[in-house]
């Protein structure tokens, strides 16, 4: 062989053997291998199976969300499938059914967008208008005993994120579409409504501690440019043990906590641009026996828990040391004995972190790209309150597993990744690929200057 082939040759025989091995030995899709921290059947996780919310498959503009329900060995017990819907909360009630928060495209029930919210330019359904949906679902039959819904503009940013129901009988739900949260009766009738509008633009007691003392150009990301911009992105509600609501600002890097009947906010974590504590949180969840607020701190691709009163860091956990650095989670929930359950998104995947940072038990969707947004173990509650255990330890209690930097940035990329690639597929894999691209190009060059293929016709 002419020696100026040899090394792209190498290369591109080696490049080629790396994959294959990848291939051959990636687990099978949804299959979560063994290791001694999580041996199959969960051995090490906390009893119970877990309901999980699933945004949609494939890609954020796909409509085909579910809610299911799965055991410890990852068996699929219960599935809850509303047609083209894009799926966010799922929560176990009291009574034994289960409520379900999603946005669907009306062409589902076969019915055009009402005229405030239709385009003509648009069709009336995927890109017209948004149907949102809070229902609650017998599991034996699947069937709807209770429902309240509205339609609202485009589906993007609009979708219903959350609803919660109270030890009234009433349900607290957070309106994204329009900026506020509201409690609706069993008969329908709206019993409160709290609008951003009124709390969080300039000229309020918020805007005037947070907002006005930053740069006059980053206080223009938090003015409202109307009715249907993606201005709060409020995500999350949940009811605290004093009778007061709080709530998730996203977009503010914040939560509130909001005092009913007056709407007043009588408490924040966080604040506008200070990424450190949070970056477009998703599902907050108050500890409230040790002041403190776990959360999922998406855009810094983590969960950590801070302490209510003064934001500081006293827990944290990234993936480091468990094989798979976390990419965008939206949900954690601490459990009793320790371990808290994430949802990983951009993975594809649930899982659930001993106290020292190893994975004790995983649910993976990536062989349909299932991009998850909550889950809770059964059992538990979705949040602690007065009822539940009085052993959820803090954060302060477990060892931190955090890194930062490059890591940071590879995990992010990857989980990009995974939407085009299959779940073997990473960094390192398209790196690999490349090369051996360039060099399989060297190659034809070479073989072509060579002459290689002067007898072709």
């Amino acid at each position: 062989m002419n020696r100026r082939l040899l090394v792209p040759a190498v290369v591109l025989l080696l490049s080629v053997a790396l994959l294959v091995g990848q291939a051959a030995t990636a687990p099978a899709p949804g299959v979560q291998p063994a290791t001694p921290d999580a041996p199959e059947g969960g051995e090490g996780a906390y009893p119970g199976k877990t309901l999980i919310s699933v945004q949609v498959y494939g890609w954020f503009t796909e409509d085909n969300g579910q809610a299911i329900i799965v055991d410890q060995n990852g068996t699929r017990t219960w599935t809850y499938d509303p047609p083209h819907a894009y799926v966010f909360d799922a929560e176990a009630l009291d009574n034994g059914n289960v409520q379900v928060a999603f946005g669907q495209n009306p062409l589902a029930e076969n019915v055009r967008c009402p005229d405030e919210y239709y385009n003509g330019e648009r069709p009336a359904g995927k890109n017209g208008c948004i149907y949102n949906r809070v229902v609650e679902v017998d599991p034996d039959t699947n069937e709807i005993v209770w429902e309240h819904s509205w339609y609202d503009a485009f589906p993007t940013h609009h979708e219903v994120h959350d609803a919660d129901r109270l030890p009234s009988g009433e349900t607290v739900i957070i309106d994204m579409g329009n900026d506020r949260t509201f409690t609706v009766d069993q008969s329908g009738e709206i019993t409160w409504e709290w609008y951003a509008e009124n709390h969080l633009t300039e000229g309020t007691e918020f805007w005037n501690e947070y907002v006005a003392p930053l740069p006059e150009e980053e206080q223009e990301e938090f003015r409202r440019k109307g009715a249907e911009g993606d201005w709060t992105h409020m995500n999350d509600v949940d009811l605290l043990e004093n009778g007061n609501l709080q709530m998730s600002i996203r977009n503010f890097d914040t939560t509130i906590e909001v005092e009913r009947p007056s709407g007043d906010i009588v408490g924040v974590v966080g604040a506008p641009t200070r990424h450190e504590v949070m970056n477009e949180q998703h599902n907050p969840n108050r500890l409230e026996r040790h002041d403190t607020l776990l959360v999922a701190d998406s855009e810094n691709d983590r969960v950590v828990e801070v302490h209510a009163s003064n934001g500081s860091v006293v827990w944290e956990y990234d993936g480091t040391g468990s094989g798979e650095k976390l990419a965008w989670p939206r949900d954690a929930d601490r459990l009793p004995n320790g371990n808290t359950l994430v949802t990983d998104s951009r993975n594809f995947r649930v899982l659930e972190v001993g106290p020292n940072g190893s994975v004790v038990w995983s649910h993976s969707l990536a062989d349909r790209k299932g991009i998850v947004y909550e889950a809770d173990r059964l059992g538990t509650g979705d949040e602690p309150l007065p009822e539940e255990p009085d052993n959820v330890p803090a954060g302060g209690e477990l060892q931190s597993r955090s890194t930062g930097g490059v890591g940071d940035t590879v995990a992010t990329v990857e989980s990009w990744l995974g939407f085009v690639f299959p779940p073997w597929v990473g960094i390192m894999e398209v790196l690999t690929g490349l090369v051996g691209l360039v060099a399989g190009v060297a190659l034809v060059w070479e073989g072509y200057r060579d002459g290689w293929f002067a007898d072709i016709p």
